[in-house]
């Protein structure tokens, strides 16, 4: 070893502690983690939240709402994912510092876990739906971007309603499934179908939405998706194309026009995501799926969500910590990106 270059570090690093930098990125992130007490809190310690960010009573104030969104009357396989925030929240050390934006999200907008969406039962779907509905309609008319956790897919449908009314958004969606099929068992309200209602509600625009990681034994259903103009990658496509160029076909499609960013934990192998309601093999490895979202840095996402998280289908916690860490993606994203004004070209 270097002797000059070891008296060199033993010089400049023996005495500091933890938060000590001289990169001035890093020492203000550091600033924005440490407690006034120069402490950084224990991970295991308090009360749980989504991302451990402040609880609020409200979404008065904020830029930014974490919501989780516990409602599972959708499912067409397993039940549970209505214990999904819940298990989001019990994750601990995600974060908080981000090494591709060089920077703390929590830092950089007022954000807060405002707890649960406020059901008025238990047993209907429909007017579990509607709640979702007027709640995120508040959020919008508040000027409130909402994060969410559910639940499974079903939430994402009143989601859009109330994000898209007058203006439809566009979408990035990563799941085994492209959910746009039609009436099931009766009903057209369940997890295969939120995107197709959204379409014909007017609120989702199909040729500026994307859909990422598909496959499985459910193929035959999404003949709307291709019909209504959304761009289909079936798992063959992008194991063909790769990260890099997928995530820039998304920045294509969805253009410079505000999007909504839903991720459905099935869309990764069960080895990465095992507690879910619809598991399908040969998905997406965690290391891609959070590449794929850092590639959207700089658009306008207006609102997002994980979803189908179902963690008694899996004890050993890796999808509710995997399903954290794509939270803390799509915050960073929500966070660093911006409002208005064109995208800035991928690196």
């Amino acid at each position: 070893m270097d002797e000059a270059k070891l008296k060199q570090l033993r010089a400049r690093y023996t005495d500091r502690e933890a938060f000590d930098a001289d990169d001035p990125v890093l020492i203000a992130a550091a600033r924005q983690v440490k407690s006034p007490e120069g402490k950084r809190a224990l991970p295991y310690s308090g009360v749980a939240t989504l991302l451990d960010l402040p609880q609020a009573p409200s979404a008065a104030g904020l830029d930014i709402a974490l919501i989780g969104v516990p409602m599972d009357l959708g499912v067409s396989n397993r039940s549970g994912a209505r214990f999904g925030p819940r298990a989001v929240r019990n994750i601990e050390r995600i974060g908080p510092y981000h090494p591709t934006f060089r920077g703390v999200p929590k830092g950089a907008v007022r954000a807060a876990d405002i707890g649960d969406v406020p059901f008025r039962s238990r047993y209907s779907l429909e007017q579990s739906l509607e709640d979702i509905e007027h709640f995120y309609g508040d959020l919008k008319a508040q000027g409130v971007r909402p994060l969410s956790v559910g639940g499974d897919h079903s939430i994402t449908y009143p989601i859009l309603k109330a994000l898209g009314k007058g203006a439809p958004v566009g979408l990035v969606h990563i799941d085994a499934h492209c959910d746009t099929m039609g009436a099931y068992d009766g009903s057209k309200f369940h997890h295969g179908g939120p995107f197709r209602l959204a379409v014909l509600d007017g609120v989702l625009d199909p040729q500026r939405t994307i859909q990422i990681g598909i496959r499985g034994s459910s193929n035959m259903f999404w003949e709307f998706s291709h019909a209504s103009g959304m761009t289909v990658i079936y798992m063959e496509d992008f194991m063909r194309m790769g990260v890099e160029a997928v995530g820039a076909l998304a920045r294509k499609v969805v253009g410079d026009e505000p999007i909504y960013i839903s991720v459905d934990v099935d869309g990764f192998d069960p080895a990465y995501a095992p507690g879910t309601g619809t598991p399908e093999a040969g998905g997406l490895e965690a290391r891609e799926g959070l590449a794929l979202l850092r590639s959207l840095a700089g658009l306008r996402v207006l609102g997002a969500d994980v979803v189908e998280v179902a963690p008694q289908y899996d004890p050993t916690t890796n999808t509710s910590l995997l399903a954290a860490q794509l939270l803390f993606e799509e915050f960073a994203l929500m966070a660093f990106g911006r409002a208005e004004g064109p995208a800035p070209a991928l690196k």
